[in-house]
């Protein structure tokens, strides 16, 4: 049986809301969280980007759950050798409840300091890179690296974790997969893909931890749902790789066009049917996930949370 957690969306809402809803996520009966990593929101409809380490320095004074980040990207905004100082930090924090979940990024976030943003394959080598250098880091030992993309000298964390932390990595596609089996201690996907479980447990995964998520917008009236799953979140359905070479909220904006309200209808949850929440989260448990999270788009926070409460985790928890 799988745990059953709550996504926190850092491009949606302010810091006091996440709190706020973690606190929610937690007494609903939830037993974990994810929250996002960005710069920047998707798009200006959503409106937020609160800096996700004090975000998370917060929850772990709030609520008791474990945390992780899904999906920070350690390359190219943040050096790895500082993002590894936050990252033990707030593990000491949440007393070893910290996950770091990594990926390879997008422009969106990563091209705010004016470096280039290199093609797929590099940023893959530059990740894995960064993974090196963050468990050398971990370890609390001084640190000299001089890599491909990274250079680290005399460096040591002074705060650190009894444990290092674990480090799941985030895949779409077999290269991506494979590199999370060689070098994760987990797998992070988003989409209830049998092939790609077995793929990442093939390739030298075993038995770490999977974990993949899913947006809903939970509400009385479906149709009013559609609207506001696509006025905030129609970037969950676009093609291709718009998702990580647009640079900007406004270039986002550019190609909402491209996802119809019909296209939300058919492709994510919503409304208050309980058996098509059921069935969404269902999909990844019978896809060999670990770790299933479950995120609300819009305002109804607290008719969400209720929902979850009553009518569809008793049911998850009993394995329908």
């Amino acid at each position: 049986m799988p745990e059953y957690g709550y996504f926190l969306a850092t491009e949606e809402w302010g810091p006091a809301d996440l709190i706020e809803q973690a606190r929610m996520a937690e007494q609903a009966g939830f037993q974990c969280l994810w929250i996002s990593d960005h710069y920047h929101p998707w798009n200006r409809e959503q409106g937020q980007s609160p800096f996700v380490w004090s975000v998370i320095g917060a929850l772990s004074e709030a609520v008791s759950l474990p945390v992780q980040t899904a999906v920070t990207c350690p390359t190219v905004r943040i050096h790895p050798a500082v993002l590894a100082q936050a990252v033990a930090t707030s593990a000491v924090m949440t007393a070893g409840r910290l996950r770091l979940g990594v990926g390879s990024g997008e422009a969106l976030n990563e091209h705010v300091l004016g470096d280039h943003w290199p093609p797929a394959h590099v940023r893959l080598e530059m990740l894995e890179e960064a993974v090196q250098v963050m468990r050398h880091l971990f370890t609390g030992e001084t640190v000299n690296h001089r890599g491909t993309h990274y250079t680290v000298e005399n460096a040591r964390l002074f705060t650190v974790p009894d444990e290092p932390v674990p480090i799941d990595v985030s895949g779409f596609g077999p290269k991506a997969t494979a590199l999370a089996a060689r070098v994760g201690d987990g797998y992070i996907t988003m989409a209830p893909d049998e092939s790609l479980v077995t793929r990442y447990r093939k390739g030298g995964g075993g038995a770490g931890l999977v974990s993949g998520g899913v947006k809903v917008c939970y509400g009385p009236d479906r149709e009013e749902a559609v609207r506001t799953a696509r006025r905030l979140w129609y970037t969950e359905l676009l093609p291709g790789e718009l998702g990580q070479i647009l640079p900007t909220p406004r270039h986002f904006e550019q190609v909402q066009s491209l996802v119809t309200e019909d296209m939300v209808r058919d492709e994510m949850v919503c409304g208050d049917d309980a058996d098509e929440h059921v069935a969404a989260l269902g999909a990844f448990t019978e896809a060999g996930f670990d770790r299933v999270y479950v995120n609300q788009i819009g305002p109804d926070q607290r008719g969400f949370f209720d929902f979850y409460r009553t009518k569809v985790l008793p049911r998850l928890q009993r394995g329908e």
